[in-house]
């Protein structure tokens, strides 16, 4: 038996933030019908405060591990989504029928300020992820 689930590619800079909470939450929220997967141009380190506000509403990313796009290579997925410019502009050609939707989110790894109005950013675009991924059509 084949899984007809839609697998998604979520594209970032890093993949160290954006792109691995929205991996985190199309996997939690919406495993049914799809299979998520998280890339980044410039892979870095996962950001501990997106596993932590991930965290507080019950999404486990800690295990995630930041990769380069590069490793998707040969894989066809039914859409890539970029969620930086960065990534947009950056974004390779893969083959087969995938769609390639540009859907940008504030880095809030980018604020500078208190660890209070930091921590308030990382969950701002949290639920706007959230948000985006529960209407996400394919």
């Amino acid at each position: 038996m084949s899984d007809e689930r839609k697998k998604v590619l979520f594209l970032c800079t890093g993949n160290s933030c954006r792109s691995q909470m929205a991996e985190g939450w199309a996997n939690h929220l919406r495993s049914k019908d799809l299979i998520a997967f998280s890339a980044g141009v410039n892979p870095g380190k996962l950001n501990d405060r997106a596993v932590a506000v991930m965290k507080e509403v019950g999404v486990d990313i800690s295990s995630h591990i930041p990769q380069h796009v590069d490793d998707f290579a040969g894989l066809e997925f039914d859409l890539i989504v970029t969620v930086c410019d960065n990534a947009k502009e950056l974004c390779p050609i893969f083959g087969g029928k995938g769609t390639v939707v540009h859907n940008k989110f504030d880095d809030p790894s980018e604020i500078i300020a208190t660890e209070e109005n930091t921590m308030a950013e990382f969950r701002r675009v949290r639920d706007e992820i959230r948000d985006f991924i529960k209407n996400l059509e394919i």
